[in-house]
């Protein structure tokens, strides 16, 4: 069956109120959603309102041109990132939010080498229980902005002795090259209200604090440490500045 050649008017207006565009420095960001959720949050049905973005190159309000080009980009050999919202995100007085980077050994097959995992359920269970927050699931971070593929060489070099940080220096990389100023237009798009950020990582703090955004707090997001982890959490903390629990006596995250 192939795809049709001219969009219904319906389609076209039942996206185009989903769609909000977000002006960048190279292009500009499509927002679509809200999108109802109902997710499995610990055995509870927890319905949240998702949204997902897409880098565009193309500066446009009409987003049936946007529309159109997708079928032939194959989009689904790339990621997107996406985001969670849950309660009055844009107008309550207190919000928590979490940057979560994409972990597909942690957060798919729930891997015991990593806290991501872990992390992942815990911000979103702390946001419910808070009542109003978003979760940022951030595209291409995957080991800390080196890919899958490598990511898996990088386990094999830790197998071998070598730390997270010098695995991926040994493969030509630098120990951290995530970005967040897009999830920041976004956050900056859904709320302008100040925010507590669940992170162990002062380089989110640092990225949110350089773009102008109110910080009402950090709150530790530390959990989950077993003999599988121990090891590379604490290079983390001693290698590359994460704050461990109590002031940096404990181990932190991956994030």
């Amino acid at each position: 069956m192939s795809a049709v050649k001219t969009f219904d008017p319906k389609v076209i207006s039942l996206l185009h109120e989903k769609i909000k565009m977000i002006q960048t420095e190279n292009g500009a960001i499509y927002l679509v959603g809200p999108i109802r959720l109902p997710v499995n949050l610990h055995g509870e049905t927890v319905t949240f309102n998702w949204y997902c973005w897409l880098n565009c190159k193309e500066v446009t309000e009409d987003y049936e041109r946007i529309i159109a080009k997708l079928s032939a980009s194959n989009l689904a050999e790339f990621q997107q990132s996406s985001v969670l919202v849950y309660g009055d995100f844009q107008d309550a007085d207190q919000a928590l939010i979490r940057f979560h980077s994409i972990c597909h050994t942690g957060d798919i097959f729930g891997s015991k080498r990593c806290d991501c995992g872990y992390q992942l359920k815990e911000s979103m269970k702390q946001i419910v229980d808070h009542g109003h927050g978003a979760l940022f699931y951030l595209a291409n971070h995957e080991g800390r902005g080196i890919g899958l593929f490598s990511k898996a060489m990088a386990y094999i070099l830790q197998e071998n002795g070598y730390d997270t940080v010098d695995a991926n220096l040994q493969l030509g990389f630098v120990d951290d090259s995530r970005d967040y100023s897009d999830a920041i237009k976004v956050l900056k798009a859904l709320r302008d209200k100040p925010v507590k950020l669940m992170t162990n990582n002062p380089r989110k703090v640092d990225a949110l604090v350089k773009a102008g955004l109110d910080l009402d707090d950090r709150i530790q997001l530390w959990g989950d440490v077993s003999e599988y982890n121990e090891k590379y959490l604490k290079t983390k903390i001693e290698r590359s500045g994460h704050l461990g629990e109590n002031k940096g006596e404990g181990c932190c995250n991956n994030d």
